[in-house]
C-alpha cells in the first residue's frame, strides 16, 4: 500500500486525542506491547519510514503518538487521511511498571476502552522470549472490552525455522490464540503480509 505518513500528535490524557477534523474519523489502529518489543521499529517498516522514534531505553514512549496516513505521494497526496496509526506506551519493566500503572487509567484504557474510531488493535509479543503474563492480560481485556486484535510476534529473524515454530505454539497455547503472525522489521519478514491483515481487519 502506498502511503504519506505524517507525525500527527503526541496526547497523555484523552482531551489531547486528535478530534475528527484533524483524523477525518479515518479508522485508527493501535499498536501495544511490551518496552522493547519492537513496535516503534515495526511501524517505520509499515510506513516506510522513521516516523516513529526508536529508542533503546525501555519506557521512552510515555505517550500515545498518532500518525496520519495519507493516500498518494509525497508531491502529491489527500488533505485528509485514511488510516491513524497510534503508538502506545510500552509496559512490562519493573523500573517503569509504577508509572505505567499510574497512566493506564488515565489516559490509556479510555483510549482502548472508549475510542469510537479505533478499529484494530495490533498485540505485539517478543517470540525469543517465553510467554509473559503480562501479554496475557491485555490479550485478557481487549477481549473483554470486545475490541478486533492481532496478535503478531516480533523479532522473528532471530529463530531458526523448528525455534520459531516452537515458540509460536508455546505463544498460541498462553495467550490463548489461534493464530500469531511471526514479523521481523530487520529482514521485513512478514512485514508486507501485515498489511492486508490490518485492512481486512478495519473493514470487517
Amino acid at each position: 500500500m502506498r502511503f504519506v505518513p505524517k507525525f500527527l500528535l503526541s496526547a497523555m490524557s484523552p482531551d489531547h486525542f486528535p478530534d475528527s477534523v484533524r483524523t477525518g474519523d479515518a479508522p485508527e489502529v493501535a499498536f501495544l506491547g511490551r518496552s522493547n518489543v519492537g513496535k516503534s521499529s515495526l511501524i517505520n517498516k509499515l510506513l516506510g519510514s522513521k516516523e516513529a522514534k526508536v529508542s533503546s531505553t525501555p519506557g521512552r514512549t510515555r505517550a500515545i503518538n498518532f500518525f496520519a496516513l495519507h493516500d498518494g505521494t509525497p508531491q502529491k497526496f489527500a488533505a485528509r487521511p485514511s488510516l491513524i496509526f497510534a503508538d502506545l506506551p510500552g509496559y512490562g519493566y519493573a523500573k517503569i511498571s509504577k508509572s505505567i500503572s499510574a497512566e493506564w487509567p488515565t489516559f490509556i484504557e479510555p483510549y482502548l476502552n472508549e475510542r469510537e474510531q479505533l478499529s484494530l488493535c495490533i498485540c505485539l509479543v517478543d517470540s525469543n522470549i517465553p510467554p509473559q503474563e503480562s501479554d496475557t492480560m491485555l490479550i485478557n481485556a481487549l477481549q473483554q472490552m470486545q475490541r478486533p486484535y492481532l496478535v503478531v510476534a516480533t523479532k522473528s529473524d532471530r529463530l531458526g525455522g523448528n525455534q520459531l515454530t516452537k515458540s509460536l505454539t508455546a505463544l498460541k497455547k498462553a495467550h490463548n490464540v489461534d493464530r500469531i503472525l511471526p514479523v521481523s522489521s530487520k529482514t521485513e519478514a512478514g512485514v508486507k503480509t501485515l498489511w492486508p491483515e490490518i485492512t481486512n481487519l478495519i473493514q470487517d
